[in-house]
């Protein structure tokens, strides 16, 4: 009996919604952009054209910023569809029009009729313009805005300075997002208190989420020993289970870390306005809670507490 050589199939990648409808409006301005008019258009396109936005940003060197659509141009590279170097520039053969809905696709034709002339300086001033906030942090604004425009850049700025504990999990939220939260409430440092500060949700491991956070002018630092190992977490499905699990972290992992409460606390007295972290949306299906509450027992703690 002869055996016949079976060709190796590659699977034909998939690509996720956003990324098609992203692909779809660089595709609508001709393919290739330079980054910062590209990061513009897509802005602007969410902004005003979208419900439920394809992408969030934040305010960055050169204004609106999405750190999850560069993540995604590097997978977009990796798989052959945009080419690498400066610009964003679809590789020849790729089109991705009449893989969206007919909705979006008569959207980003329309949005391309209103913008294709606004470009350069002309599309930067145009954003701050009419989104201030996503200015805040521009190396570039003091160069193309006049001092009226300037003034109400800095207007969007928080101000708050009062003393704060806040906390806050990143399920349901997008990393820009949760990156605007720190940001709009001038958050200073970020103390982590997952166990394995893994996820695979983009932008939220250790490593990319400390790095971030320092492009912004945020401390980040992990505090393993205020975890819970995930396996305890298997079972719960109730209140009263995270209640019990929580009420055993109190009795055994936080009265065995005293030194770890008060190196918080210090920590807290030097920078004000801190942010504890983990998963969970809901601060009472979080341990983070009763590592907020055991600050909140400290003799000299007279300060708020906000989880958001």
């Amino acid at each position: 009996m002869e055996w016949t050589a079976v060709p190796f199939m590659k699977k034909k990648p998939t690509y996720y919604y956003r990324q098609r409808v992203m692909l779809s409006l660089l595709e609508e301005f001709g393919g290739r952009l330079n980054n910062i008019d590209f990061q513009k258009y897509l802005f602007l396109f969410t902004e005003t054209f979208q419900k439920k936005k394809s992408y969030e940003f934040v305010p960055f060197k050169y204004g609106c910023f999405s750190f999850q659509s560069y993540a995604d141009r590097r997978k977009l590279v990796e798989l052959g569809v945009l080419k690498e170097g400066d610009k964003w520039e679809i590789e020849d053969g790729f089109t991705f029009r009449m893989t969206i809905t007919s909705d979006d696709r008569a959207k980003i034709q329309r949005f391309y009729q209103e913008y294709r002339t606004i470009k350069g300086h002309n599309l930067v001033r145009t954003v701050y313009t009419r989104y201030p906030y996503f200015a805040l942090r521009s190396e570039i604004k003091d160069t193309i805005m006049s001092k009226r425009e300037l003034a109400q850049i800095e207007a969007t700025k928080p101000v708050c300075d009062t003393p704060c504990l806040f906390s806050l999990g990143y399920e349901g939220r997008s990393f820009e997002n949760y990156l605007n939260a720190l940001i709009k409430n001038n958050i200073r440092m970020v103390i982590d208190v997952r166990k394995n500060p893994l996820s695979r949700k983009y932008g939220f491991s250790k490593n990319i989420l400390s790095e971030t956070l320092a492009k912004l002018d945020i401390r980040y630092q992990h505090c393993p020993e205020l975890g819970i190992h995930s396996e305890k977490r298997q079972s719960l499905k109730a209140q009263d289970d995270y209640d019990r699990l929580f009420d055993e972290f109190e009795r055994t992992v936080l009265t065995h870390n005293t030194a770890s409460i008060q190196r918080l606390f210090g920590i807290f007295t030097q920078f004000k306005r801190i942010a504890l972290t983990c998963f969970e949306a809901d601060v009472r299906m979080c341990h983070r809670g009763r590592v907020a509450k055991a600050l909140e027992m400290l003799p000299e703690w007279t300060y708020n507490v906000k989880h958001i």
